[in-house]
């Protein structure tokens, strides 16, 4: 395997879409790197040469990625947190944090904890009015 910025890069595919296995690097930025490197981006991760390897990562030193992009995103949420704001304050409660509705939907963000029960058969019913009667 082919290893760029700390990251393992499939060697089967093309080299303008193994670089996007970096945090950081989407395909916008991957087709810049390219075209600053000098290296055609019909060319498969395999066929680099490590002077190819060596002239991307040094391209990719200009860019924010990776585990400096992970700590940089964690500190403005963090900020957010401490300075109390509305963004700051959904993050912290574990909701959206971006306008999107939370009556129906975002089960991702509350987690699937709150999922509809649905109606009930009458012997379930029956089951249940009998445990409550036990109870008391």
């Amino acid at each position: 395997m082919l290893r760029i910025s700390g990251v393992d890069i499939p060697e089967q595919k093309k080299v303008a879409y193994a670089l996007r296995y970096i945090h950081g690097v989407g395909p916008k930025v991957a087709v810049e790197v390219l075209t600053r490197a000098n290296i055609d981006q019909q060319k498969r991760a395999r066929d680099l040469t490590s002077e190819e390897v060596n002239r991307i990562q040094a391209v990719l030193e200009n860019y924010t990625i990776e585990g400096d992009l992970k700590r940089k995103v964690a500190d403005d949420i963090d900020r957010l947190k401490r300075i109390r704001s509305y963004r700051g304050l959904r993050h912290m409660a574990g909701l959206p944090a971006r306008g999107q509705r939370t009556r129906t939907n975002s089960r991702s963000v509350r987690g699937n904890k709150r999922t509809t029960i649905g109606s009930m058969t009458k012997e379930m019913a029956a089951k249940l009015e009998e445990a409550k009667n036990k109870k008391s």
